[in-house]
């Protein structure tokens, strides 16, 4: 193995725990990446002072990241916090503040008004969406399949006592258990996590509601999400691992069945043995592969994540009354809900998450200053190519915001950067802006999602997003574990 060399193009985390995995193998490795550094949607801004997360702002599921450590056989490379609570819901026109704690009796104890015994039903609905997290995690989430209908037949080795699950939605699994519309709206904000709604959501994704408040929980990163990322590449370059940036791959050159190097944008070749794809796994099909079955229009013509707006605002105040973690609620949730992937307009009344990163990690902003991260779900590029009115629709939620905290922070901005799926989508190479890339419907997950393997050359692979498992930060994790199989596999055959 010391001698196959292996390019990763795209130095997101899934590429990132690719390439450490790998190095400890004993493989050589470099790492192409298209951005001036390491992370994509992972990623960081610094500017006039402050940091900024620009995508996730907590994780879930530690343990990949601990189990990655070990089999790497480095010291855990950032240091992170379980959350306690987890986030604060605030709905408009309600005064109160919904504080979503793992401690099922300092939870229950806020929704006894509304729903009555509000614990004894959590339990209920924790105890099935437990079940279904241990029922396929293994079989299903943590494996590889070669084939559609290898997938099929591993499914039918699922329990069936989950099998009227798959015929509801997110929000219709979540009505089976509890009736008052804060606790149904709130129990279903997980499914944002996913890129779509509750009501395009399959219900199968209510094991999320287990890890949140049962199996791990949710954590913060000290000194802010990219500690990841720089933690990992400190790691890589220490066993010499070349980063690339400012290098995009365009094209291929290949022999028979196997790809011989890719070229970047200025026509330079990169030549190896292996091959890892951590961009897109259907965009990089359709843009550089030229496969049909991933054109642009094919690609139009699959299910997407939801775009996102993101807003990064540095204040010279302080907001003492802000939690860490924040959704901001309407009153037409599931009219928002069922229109945010439709209809533009949808955005007059827009629903969004506020981050503090500043409350625990006081070096990310300016002494008395806080690092504000917005985050409202809206339509792709596909339904609102148009951005012209951004500042309109950004104006807006920071007028709400103010509303809803009873303090006006206009007037303290000092910093603002504002990324539209317009700006996504040409940063990260998103098809229209998608955040989180292909959803996760019936006919797009599993085997039946783009193969982390490539259909023509043995030699090439994906990891990441739109392959399996699925979106988000312990999938990328998983899914460097999944590529792995697949590149020793080749690399035994071939020795």
């Amino acid at each position: 193995m010391k001698n196959k060399e292996v390019i990763v193009v795209g130095a997101g985390l899934g590429g990132l725990t690719t390439a450490l995995r790998l190095v400890k193998k004993g493989y050589k490795v470099t790492i192409l990446e298209k951005n001036t550094q390491a992370g994509g949607r992972l990623n960081r801004i610094q500017k006039d002072g402050f940091t900024f997360d620009t995508g996730p702002s907590f994780f879930s599921m530690s343990y990949e990241f601990k189990k990655l450590a070990e089999e790497c056989n480095i010291t855990m490379p950032f240091e992170f916090v379980e959350l306690d609570p987890l986030y604060s819901v605030h709905f408009a026109g309600d005064p109160r503040s919904y504080h979503l704690y793992k401690d099922m009796k300092k939870l229950a104890e806020q929704f006894k008004d509304i729903e009555p015994d509000f614990e004894a039903k959590m339990a209920t609905y924790l105890q099935k969406s437990g079940a279904l997290f241990h029922d396929t995690i293994d079989l299903v989430v943590k494996n590889n399949f070669d084939s559609i209908f290898e997938y099929i037949a591993t499914l039918m080795r699922v329990n069936p006592v989950h099998l009227p699950v798959l015929l509801r939605n997110f929000w219709q699994q979540v009505g089976l258990h509890f009736s008052s519309k804060e606790v149904k709206r709130i129990v279903s904000l997980v499914a944002f996590f996913l890129g779509r709604t509750p009501f395009d959501t399959m219900a199968i994704y209510t094991l999320l509601s287990y890890t949140e408040f049962k199996h791990d929980g949710y954590y913060n990163v000290k000194g802010g999400m990219y500690k990841i990322v720089e933690g990992i590449v400190a790691e890589l370059e220490k066993e010499n691992v070349k980063f690339e940036y400012n290098t995009e791959i365009v094209n291929i050159q290949s022999e028979k069945i196997r790809v011989k190097s890719v070229i970047d944008q200025h026509g330079k070749e990169w030549l190896a043995d292996i091959f890892v794809i951590n961009a897109d796994a259907a965009v990089f099909r359709g843009t550089v592969m030229k496969r049909k079955k991933f054109s642009t229009k094919k690609l139009d013509k699959m299910n997407w994540t939801m775009g996102y707006l993101t807003i990064y605002l540095g204040i010279d105040c302080k907001l003492p009354q802000v939690n860490h973690h924040n959704y901001y609620l309407g009153t037409n949730y599931e009219e928002y809900a069922n229109n945010v992937m439709k209809n533009p307009d949808t955005l007059d009344k827009p629903y969004y998450y506020v981050n503090v990163l500043s409350k625990h990690n006081e070096e990310c902003a300016p002494a008395g200053c806080e690092s504000l991260f917005f985050v409202c779900p809206v339509p792709t590029l596909l339904q609102k190519p148009n951005w012209d009115d951004r500042d309109k629709i950004v104006d807006s939620i920071i007028a709400d915001f103010s509303n809803r905290i009873d303090k006006n922070i206009a007037p303290h901005i000092v910093s603002k950067t504002i990324f539209t799926p317009k700006e996504w989508e040409t940063m990260i190479n998103l098809h229209r802006g998608s955040g989180l890339g292909l959803s996760h419907t019936m006919f797009q997950i599993g085997g039946f999602r783009p193969a982390n393997f490539d259909e023509k050359f043995e030699n090439t692979f994906y990891v990441g997003t739109s392959t399996i498992p699925g979106a988000g930060l312990p999938m990328a994790v998983i899914s460097s574990e999944l590529v792995c199989k697949r590149v020793y596999a080749f690399t035994e055959k071939n020795n």
